[in-house]
């Protein structure tokens, strides 16, 4: 199998991120895998798509993810075409653009649409992944799974909603992800809600979040492989995010800790409830972020903590990821064309 990861730039990626897993893992089982930056594609006179890769010496086992990684960011780029690859794997993360560089997201996701009009599997389905750029896409999900919701650059809007809540929320932007931009408000304690909408809006709508109780010891980190709970020999690749200090967020990139947890029928449950969408919008691989009986956040893009899932309970839930596709690259071998690139994701 030739698979190609698509990040947000070969250099700064790093050995702790779930794709230099998932890279590794395919190289260790035998695969062809490279990276490719959003920065990286190109769209050919005669029509092909092609872009700059980066890959590691292909049969060699490496003992390290660092090793792995330094050797890949070291080789020379050299251009692959696309059309000969059998999986494309979108793995980068929109908010890791600036205000500036919002374009590369936007134009990697048009490659994706691009390549898999040429047969290649391409994961997560990219025109849902555009759809899914917006938290707005979250609200998509069923009511009862998700936090009361209101998405204004109405200031006093914004303040009544809090009211109407009870005097708390969650307040963050509709655009980005990874924690940046949350603040948890309190009417009673905070003054300076104003300046906080105001700061949020200056880049777009204001999401104001019913604050969920539950979500102050962290949230649930699970992820979700075609519809399903990722689950490998009766252990969940699911683990709690408990923030870090006094900050709200429990995002492992501003501080969080993983620890193990018990997934229960009420998690179980709440993936059902999200299941006909994810497999309707081709949504292979995602992370669903749980507090309580209520869903957080849907992450479709890069979602990131299968390393903390494998070192909490000594699974390799990685390889589990690259079986699949192997799975689904034989699927195509007898289906060709008959199947959309949509119902493949998550066949």
């Amino acid at each position: 199998m030739k698979i190609a990861f698509a990040v947000n730039d070969i250099a700064t990626e790093k050995p702790i991120y779930t794709t230099t897993r998932l890279a590794m893992t395919a190289v260790r089982r035998g695969h062809q895998a490279c990276l490719v930056g959003l920065r990286d594609f190109g769209y050919e006179p005669d029509g092909s798509l092609s872009a700059m890769a980066a890959s590691a010496e292909p049969g060699k086992t490496y003992r390290s993810l660092d090793r792995y990684l330094g050797a890949v960011q070291s080789a020379p780029r050299t251009r692959v075409q696309l059309s000969d690859f059998d999986v494309v794997m979108l793995r980068a993360d929109p908010a890791a653009e600036t205000a500036e560089t919002t374009w590369a997201t936007t134009s990697g996701l048009a490659f994706g649409h691009l390549i898999a009009e040429t047969g290649v599997l391409v994961v997560n389905e990219p025109r849902s992944l555009a759809d899914a750029m917006s938290k707005a896409y979250f609200q998509h999900f069923p009511e009862a799974v998700r936090p009361r919701t209101l998405i204004s650059r109405d200031e006093e809007r914004v303040r009544g909603f809090i009211d109407e809540l009870g005097g708390r929320a969650v307040l963050k932007p509709l655009q980005g992800s990874g924690g940046s931009g949350v603040f948890l408000v309190d009417l009673d304690k905070e003054p300076n809600i104003a300046q906080i909408v105001e700061a949020i809006a200056r880049d777009g709508y204001v999401v104001a979040q019913e604050y969920l109780p539950a979500a102050k010891e962290g949230d649930v980190r699970m992820f979700v492989m075609n519809g399903r709970a990722l689950e490998v020999d009766g252990v969940h690749a699911a683990f709690r995010r408990r923030p870090g200090g006094t900050d709200v967020r429990s995002n492992m990139s501003v501080g969080g800790k993983a620890e193990a947890v018990k997934v229960t029928g009420e998690m179980l449950e709440l993936v059902d409830a999200v299941r006909p969408k994810l497999m309707s919008d081709g949504m292979f691989l995602v992370g669903l972020d749980i507090a309580g009986d209520k869903l957080m956040e849907v992450n479709v893009f890069s979602p990131g903590g299968l390393g903390s899932s494998e070192a909490l309970y000594g699974v390799d839930f990685a390889a589990a990821v690259i079986q699949d596709l192997e799975r689904k690259t034989r699927m195509r071998e007898h289906y060709g064309r008959q199947l959309s690139n949509i119902q493949l994701a998550t066949a």
